[in-house]
């Protein structure tokens, strides 16, 4: 089989103890992101397998028919939006993913961005590596709000690691998530709008859907406190395009720290938040240790060796009809 993993960004996957699961097939790992639609067909047209990491790449229905030969799309994580699945289905082309989902990178990310954005970590080391001495004050976490939007699996290892630190924990979200908060003995707030209105670091931990898209507007930045640090590593999507950008501007919140944004990879600092000096970006790494990669690649390769070798599949399309040959 001729196996192409779309978007090794990490440069990672050789180095991966599942890469062994490929062994006997030809593999071609591509580790930037294509320039085009036209360098993405060149780079695909052979492909028999494809192994893509959740939304990094888009597969529709046009790109797909310029695809003759391909007959598997192994998704490395539980969920992508840019699959066309009926396209898929309709081709005969299996999709399938992973079962598993870790919250301890992204928690530990999170609470990496808190302490580095609230200290001047990144800051204040580049100016000591430049020769200057440090520039201003930070913010203590101690006895100061952790507010929490959307209590699941990855807030609570958030709220716990904040409480250690001697946070106050301020949860909100649907009902699920404030039942959940209180059960762990945090304070649910009042509303939405008093969540931002009183914490001093606010983490977004929505699940992103339909139903979540846009749940943070401009209103909700505009209540929040100057010195307050907002952090997403969860979905750029949950805060209203360009609503982020426009509300640092203003100075409220007067710093944000985030992972993830609406268009990925984002290429040669062209993005908004880059121009800003009280915006901490990284390139969606909350995922992104070994351990993890061992997981959602090892579910991923293991898919591919079943595929290959006629094995049961895990399918996202159950209605396909499989074609292995």
């Amino acid at each position: 089989m001729n196996i192409v993993v779309a978007d090794d960004y990490q440069c990672c996957v050789r180095q991966l103890a599942c890469f062994s699961k490929l062994r006997g097939h030809t593999v071609t790992i591509y580790e930037t992101a294509a320039a085009d639609r036209q360098e993405l067909l060149e780079r695909w047209t052979q492909a028999d397998i494809l192994v893509v990491v959740r939304e990094r790449v888009a597969v529709d229905a046009e790109l797909l028919e310029s695809l003759p030969r391909l007959k598997h799309i192994a998704l490395v994580g539980r969920h992508s939006k840019s699959i066309d699945y009926d396209a898929c289905t309709r081709k005969g082309i299996a999709v399938t993913n992973g079962v598993f989902a870790s919250p301890i990178a992204p928690a530990e990310l999170t609470m990496a961005l808190i302490l580095s954005s609230r200290r001047n970590v990144v800051t204040e080391a580049n100016r000591m590596k430049a020769g200057l001495w440090p520039s201003t004050f930070s913010y203590r976490l101690d006895g100061s709000v952790l507010g929490i939007f959307g209590f699941g699996v990855i807030a609570e290892r958030v709220a716990r690691a904040a409480s250690g630190l001697g946070m106050r924990v301020l949860v909100w979200g649907r009902e699920g998530s404030r039942e959940r908060g209180a059960a762990a003995g945090y304070e649910i707030a009042q509303s939405q709008e008093d969540l931002f209105r009183r914490s001093d670091v606010l983490s977004l931990h929505l699940r992103y859907s339909p139903q979540t898209a846009g749940a943070v507007t401009p209103a909700d930045l505009a209540c929040m406190k100057p010195s307050a640090l907002l952090v997403n590593t969860a979905r750029a999507e949950l805060i209203e395009s360009g609503a982020l950008e426009h509300a640092l501007a203003q100075g409220r919140p007067g710093f944000a720290a985030v992972d993830v944004y609406e268009h990925e990879p984002v290429m040669n600092g062209e993005h908004p938040l880059l121009k800003l000096d009280n915006a901490l970006c990284l390139p969606h790494l909350g995922w992104a240790d070994r351990e993890t990669f061992e997981l959602y690649f090892g579910e991923a390769f293991e898919q591919v060796r079943l595929f290959a070798e006629g094995g049961e599949l895990r399918l996202v399309n159950p209605n396909v009809v499989i074609q292995r040959h």
